[in-house]
Formats: C-alpha cells, structure tokens, sequence
C-alpha cells in the first residue's frame, strides 16, 4: 500500500459533500464513515464517503486512528481555528480585507433575524473593541 503524503492544514476549497463530512466530524468530535454515511443528508456509498475521507485526510482537514477495525476520524483544526480561517479568506476574497464591509453586509442582511439580545451583544463587541483600540 502505497504512503500517503500528508500535508499541513491549510485552506482548500471544499465541495459540498466534504463540507458535510467535516460538519458531521466537528459536531460529533470525531466519526466513523458509517457515522458519517447515517448522518449527511442524501448519502453516497460508504465507499464514497471512506475516499472522501482520505481526501480530507491529505488535504489535512482530518487524521484518522484505528478502533479495531475501523478507522475513527477526526479534525486536525478546532473548529474554532477553521472558522477564523474560513472568516479570514472571505473577508479577503469578497471584502477587500475590510471587517467593516463585512458586519455591515451581514447585518444588512440579517437584520430582521436580529434580537435585541443580538443587538445589546454585538453593541458590547463594539465598545470593547474600541478601549482595545484605545489602550
């Protein structure tokens, strides 16, 4: 059996279906490919969703470690961590780098889905952030 060359965790584009798979290992902490397969809406073959692993594997999204028999599946990032990464090349790619431009298109479009426990909370966020940028 040939060795896989594992890489870094770094960015890649992620289609739909390892979106789904990464969605199901982050919210479970880790997962079988038959926890997986039971989880994703419409599932492909557990065959598919084993290559889709190893995919994620060598795109550094997961590693894996054996249970007897099979292997359990893990993320190699918190989900914290790809969060801020995912956050960080949007802002790049669709805002020019500009956190305002950001939370002003999400709130623009969120609005009505805002409560006012939203909006006292995000109002905090803002005047901390501001004696941060005081101090």
């Amino acid at each position: 059996m040939a060795a896989r060359k594992k890489r870094e965790f770094q960015e890649h584009k992620l289609s739909r279906r390892e979106r789904q798979i990464m969605q199901v290992v982050y919210r479970l902490g880790q997962a079988t490919v038959a926890e997986i397969t039971a989880t994703v809406p419409e599932p492909p073959t557990a065959d598919s969703i084993r290559r889709m692993c190893h995919i994620l594997e060598d795109k550094g999204h997961l590693k894996a470690h054996s249970d007897g028999n099979r292997k359990v599946y893990q993320p190699t990032v918190t989900s914290d961590n790809a969060r801020t990464n995912a956050l960080d090349n949007m802002l790049e790619t669709f805002f020019a780098g500009s956190p305002h431009m950001l939370v002003a298109t999400l709130l623009d479009a969120k609005r009505d889905q805002l409560s006012p426990d939203d909006i006292q909370r995000l109002t905090q966020l803002i005047e901390n952030a501001e004696k941060d940028a005081e101090a």
